[in-house]
């Protein structure tokens, strides 16, 4: 097992283990030794095992560490930042309650780099990741979660000012995950009237029809409580998708789009520039070049955002999927930090969100097909090389193609954008079923067998 977009994720305890989790927790104290530790993770049912696991493995290799129980990662990643410790997460974040990952911050709360990761797995998969590094036993201490928990209430609203929300209406679904007992606090804090769903965590229904993927609850609660603001987090809650008072989607390119511009008219927007994937819808582009933002690409993952915003001391990128990362308040993506700013601008605005969502940016049709395949991190270029040319010269200038492979799942992902929706339906379904069947044997290999 490897390091994947957004560290390492399986099924528990068969494609992740206990005693892979112990060695990984071994492997993490080589690299960092000395360097103090905080722990947390998400409400799945597997997370309290994965969390001493990797403790236990902490622990004999002399590291002192502080688990802080059921938390978002934005908070472990803040405490590592305030602490100068290393942080580790227990969650596989938006995937089912079944699937389990460990997500690690470098000293001062930062992702880590390619580099790291890869001295990390060097120890993990070596023929010694299960000695005892030290021959002193290092400690586990239970933090102390109401400082922790002030501390960050402290941080969002230091956000946006000490500003307050005016009793704006916000109903908030938690994804019956890691924030499900803070969600309603937070934006109490900041003077919202606030109503949060999903919040009722039994260990197998995070993320279950519900949060940052499955919006369908939050836009239907929007409309009963008439609410003007809905906020989707996922289960550890470090990305958010938002819903206007009409119940529409407001994905993460239109909350970039609206907090650039404001930042912009504010002067606090670095070099007037945004950083977003390589996902970033084509109208994201347009509308950004049409108010002089201009857009910096990077790869798919946060990962690549985060290096991306300090390489060029920028001061807000994200993804379309709603991982949004605002480098002065924060190390990582923050679903509730980021919500809090956004209601913030639509506050100031005295408008709607779905007016600033409309005036945002016009979306291109987008199509997005996972494509099931038998190996991780495979793309058979080869195979689709002639049609995807051939699909591309038919879309020109208006529309575009992106096959890549999932960092945390057996899959190909094919993303095609296209003036006309039928446009790119067709163009995204010939392409699925082009990858599809490069993956099919041969007549040949079916002989052999």
């Amino acid at each position: 097992m490897r390091f994947g977009t957004d560290g390492v994720r399986g099924r528990a305890h068969s494609e992740l283990t206990e005693a892979m989790a112990s060695d990984l927790g071994r492997a993490i104290a080589r690299v960092f030794f000395g360097v103090p530790v905080v722990i947390g993770g998400d409400s799945r049912e597997s997370t309290p095992a994965f969390i001493a696991a990797v403790s236990e493995g902490l622990i004999d290799s002399g590291a002192t560490v502080e688990t802080l129980g059921m938390v978002p990662t934005p908070i472990v990643a803040a405490e590592a930042a305030n602490r100068h410790a290393v942080g580790v997460v227990i969650s596989a974040s938006h995937n089912p309650y079944y699937d389990n990952g460990i997500k690690v911050f470098g000293p001062g709360g930062v992702k880590l780099s390619a580099a790291v990761e890869a001295q990390i797995e060097d120890y993990w998969h070596s023929s010694k990741s299960s000695e005892v590094l030290s021959t002193e036993s290092g400690s586990l201490v239970q933090g102390d979660i109401d400082s922790v928990r002030s501390r960050y209430l402290e941080l969002i609203q230091r956000s946006i000012e000490h500003r307050t929300l005016d009793d704006l209406r916000v109903v908030v679904d938690a994804a019956n995950g890691a924030a499900s007992t803070l969600a309603g606090e937070v934006f109490a804090a900041v003077g919202a009237d606030v109503i949060v769903i999903n919040a009722d965590p039994n260990g197998t229904n995070i993320n279950d029809d519900c949060g940052a993927t499955h919006t369908e609850a939050l836009q239907s609660a929007v409309m009963s409580f008439g609410a003007d603001v809905g906020l989707a987090l996922d289960g550890d809650a470090d990305r958010l998708i938002a819903v206007d008072h009409a119940g529409h989607v407001v994905d993460g390119d239109r909350v970039i789009a609206i907090l650039a511009t404001d930042m912009r008219a504010r002067d606090k927007l670095a070099a007037d520039t945004v950083v977003v994937t390589v996902m970033a819808n084509l109208g994201f582009h347009r509308a950004m070049s049409d108010a002089g933002i201009s857009v910096l690409e990077t790869p798919v993952g946060d990962r690549h955002v985060l290096e991306a915003l300090a390489g060029g001391g920028f001061s807000l990128g994200g993804e379309q999927s709603g991982h949004i990362i605002i480098p002065e308040h924060a190390t990582t993506g923050d679903g509730m930090l980021t919500g809090v700013v956004l209601l913030d601008a639509v506050t100031r605005s005295g408008r709607s969100l779905a007016d600033l969502s409309a005036a945002s940016m016009t979306a291109f049709p987008q199509i997005l097909i996972n494509v099931e395949v038998p190996v991780r991190g495979e793309v058979p270029e080869d195979a689709i090389r002639g049609i995807r040319q051939q699909l591309e010269a038919e879309l020109g200038d208006d529309g575009r193609i992106l096959i890549r492979p999932s960092g945390t799942e057996p899959l190909v992902r094919v993303m095609v954008e296209a003036a006309q929706q039928d446009d790119a339906e067709r163009v995204a379904h010939t392409l699925a079923d082009a990858v599809r069947t490069a993956f099919e044997p041969t007549d040949a290999q079916v002989d052999e067998e």
